[in-house]
């Protein structure tokens, strides 16, 4: 047998084994798309299927793109599965009425489709994960891509061996194992040719319409002429990168319960936490908390882990849309990331009227309140949950209550009264909130949102005497 064939088969029988991309005695489905890559990939994997131990199940999808190449695909599939002694699955999609339906491009509505298909085959077969041809080629190819896209250290590392890739429900994932990462593209023709295998040639990879054509076409001939061997350096970057934020993911995951608390469908990052770490970590928090509510990072890029990172010195009440439904949104000390449809706030709701003690402390739903009076107010005190009240002016008949319609006070710094519902409106503060913030009230006015504003009319001056300090404290 030829040496450059046995060194083929024997690198790619290694990178199984070294990556443990294969486990003895499992089913293994082979997406085969007809080209040489998938080709080389089913053929070896054939020749060694008892070796490995494994059984074998080709599936191929027709997208119903090219008319009549794409059924003379999926016969080419269905024929050579047969030749080899292999179970076949051949299935047919209507791609390009699922991109419409999605509103997406073709190359991602094809992604999104095919590899819920290959799900489906690996449920039905009791696969526990699907072989894919993708190549060096390739490998090189995505890294240029997500470059292109703003990607961040994460996008450098390109394809990985293996993969858990969402589904387009988004309520389960498809590991994908990639056993010729480290073949060239060439390779697999030339092991075709050895085997007179004849692999088709897919009219739609010369199509300039798809962004990795372009790459593959243009791109990366163009990048060559300033250095041949453009894409090896590519594949360098890839491995500094892979190495650098393997470390990264590790020391990240090790802190997360310190500075994350998750709650529902809500991930609350403590500020002053996160604020203190490098800012290395602070990306991989922000990732970690995206993919722990969405599963996935697809199409989450660079620039939204930067925006979250801005946000941790932006005021309460900030908020910031993500990929994937997401929304960031800034709390006193803390940043809550939610799902669609989910809400961050979670302080009780006040139903009635509550007496506050005036000195004392109060037991509120979900609040412990302290009022203490005051010769003078103390320095500045950090804390929008802690305000300073002229005494003579409010008096020591307080409630606590939810806001009514019809609500209206004066915001400190204002002249005139304003409706409450403009203010948290101006405020920025989530519709979901707006119902469960407290209202300190005496029996004429309101005198504190909580958290965010109290009445011009009853802020200490220099003619107060005496100075109420209120304060809410948070308790489960």
């Amino acid at each position: 047998m030829p040496k450059k064939e046995m060194s083929l088969e024997q690198r790619t029988l290694d990178f199984i084994k070294s990556q443990n991309l294969i486990t003895t005695g499992e089913n293994l489905v082979v997406a085969v798309s007809g080209g040489a890559d998938s080709v080389c990939l089913l053929h070896i994997l054939a020749r060694f299927q008892e070796k490995l131990d494994i059984k074998l199940h080709v599936a191929h999808l027709n997208h119903q793109l090219r008319g009549s190449e794409s059924g003379d695909d999926a016969s080419y599939a269905s024929t050579l599965a047969s030749t080899l002694g292999i179970a076949a699955t051949i299935g047919q999609r209507d791609v390009a009425a699922y991109r419409e339906q999605q509103g997406i491009s073709l190359e991602e509505a094809a992604r999104e489709v095919r590899y819920d298909f290959l799900a489906e085959i690996a449920t039905v077969t009791g696969a526990a994960r699907v072989a894919v041809g993708h190549t060096r080629d390739d490998h090189a190819e995505t890294i240029l891509m997500h470059l292109l896209r703003g990607t961040g250290l994460a996008g450098l590392r390109g394809l990985q061996p293996r993969s858990l890739l969402p589904l387009s429900t988004g309520k389960a994932k498809l590991e994908v194992v990639r056993p010729l990462l480290e073949v060239s593209r060439q390779e697999t023709w030339d092991y075709c040719a050895r085997h007179s295998l004849q692999p088709r040639q897919d009219s739609s990879n010369n199509s300039f319409e798809f962004f990795r054509n372009r790459v593959r076409l243009e791109l990366l001939p163009l990048l060559k002429n300033y250095n041949p061997n453009f894409d090896k350096v590519l594949l360098r970057l890839a491995t500094l990168a892979n190495d650098d934020i393997s470390y990264v993911e590790e020391q990240a995951s090790r802190l997360w319960n310190e500075v994350a608390e998750e709650k529902g469908d809500v991930i609350y990052l403590d500020i002053n936490k996160v604020a203190d770490l490098p800012h290395a970590m602070q990306r991989q928090i922000s990732r970690l908390a995206i993919v722990h509510l969405a599963g996935s990072l697809k199409d989450v890029e660079a620039e939204h882990s930067e925006a979250i990172i801005n946000f941790l010195a932006k005021p309460a009440g900030k908020r910031l849309l993500l990929p994937h439904g997401l929304a960031l949104s800034v709390e006193y000390g803390r940043l809550a990331l939610t799902s669609p449809g989910a809400s961050s706030c979670l302080f009780a709701p006040l139903e009635g009227s509550f007496t506050i003690n005036v000195p004392g402390e109060t037991r509120l739903p979900g609040w412990q309140v302290k009022a203490d009076a005051l010769k003078k107010a103390p320095g500045d005190e950090q804390n929008s949950f802690i305000a300073h009240f002229d005494l003579d002016k409010v008096g020591k008949t307080l409630t606590a209550r939810r806001r009514r319609h019809g609500d209206r006070f004066q915001p400190l710094g204002m002249s005139q009264t304003k409706k409450l519902q403009d203010f948290m409106v101006d405020a920025k503060i989530a519709q979901s909130w707006r119902d469960r913030i407290p209202l300190v009230c005496s029996p004429r006015q309101i005198l504190w949102v909580v958290g965010w504003r109290i009445d011009d009319r009853v802020k200490v001056t220099e003619d107060t005497r005496s100075v109420l300090r209120l304060e809410f404290r948070e308790v489960a």
